[in-house]
């Protein structure tokens, strides 16, 4: 039990992790626990538009461990261009220790998750990512480009990096996104 409880206390951390993307309606910027939860729930509700058949409690469970090892690493920002190798690796040892400290076989399943999440090979994985690449979109639509502003973020940056995941685990909110992210160009909520 004391594992299980020590695991727990050690994921609060996530609500310490700043990302680049505000909240709608406040002024902080959102944490990674919170992100965590809410591609969770956009997940669950657009299931049925995924690409392929999926199992969406799998979906959930890479989505609710995707983001731990930010613990150690801290976030980057999606649009970041660069270093992800290095990036990838510290967030690897960073999952490994935490989920070291659950009873096996806990943290083996933990991490065959994250490991499938970032492989982005099984329906479930393409799926998550879609999900994952979407929100900080969805967001940054509804605060006027608010990120993507202050971080000098253009529309073919963003387009590069979150068009073919989505693309690839759910053509139908790709095809949601596409109009929007032009309308917003248009509308000059883009950086440099």
């Amino acid at each position: 039990m004391q594992r299980i409880i020590d695991f727990i206390l050690e994921l609060d951390k996530l609500k310490g992790v700043t990302r680049k993307t505000r909240p709608l309606g406040l002024e902080r910027y959102e944490n990674s626990a919170e992100h965590s939860w809410q591609i969770a729930m956009l997940a669950s509700s657009l299931a049925h538009h995924a690409g392929s058949a999926i199992d969406i409690h799998r979906v959930i469970g890479m989505l609710l461990v995707h983001d731990i090892g930010e613990i150690d690493t801290g976030d980057t920002l999606v649009y970041a261009e660069g270093g992800w190798e290095e990036r990838k690796a510290a967030e690897l040892a960073a999952v490994k220790r935490i989920f070291g400290l659950l009873p096996e076989p806990q943290g083996a399943a933990f991490l065959a998750l994250w490991r499938e999440f970032e492989q982005g090979e099984t329906p479930e994985a393409r799926f998550a990512h879609a999900v994952d690449r979407a929100m900080p979109v969805l967001l940054n639509l509804a605060n006027e480009g608010q990120s993507w502003r202050e971080n000098g973020v253009s529309h073919e940056r963003v387009v590069r990096r979150i068009a073919p995941p989505i693309k690839a685990g759910c053509p139908a909110l790709w095809e949601y996104l596409e109009a929007r992210l032009d309308e917003a160009r248009q509308k000059g909520w883009f950086g440099a």
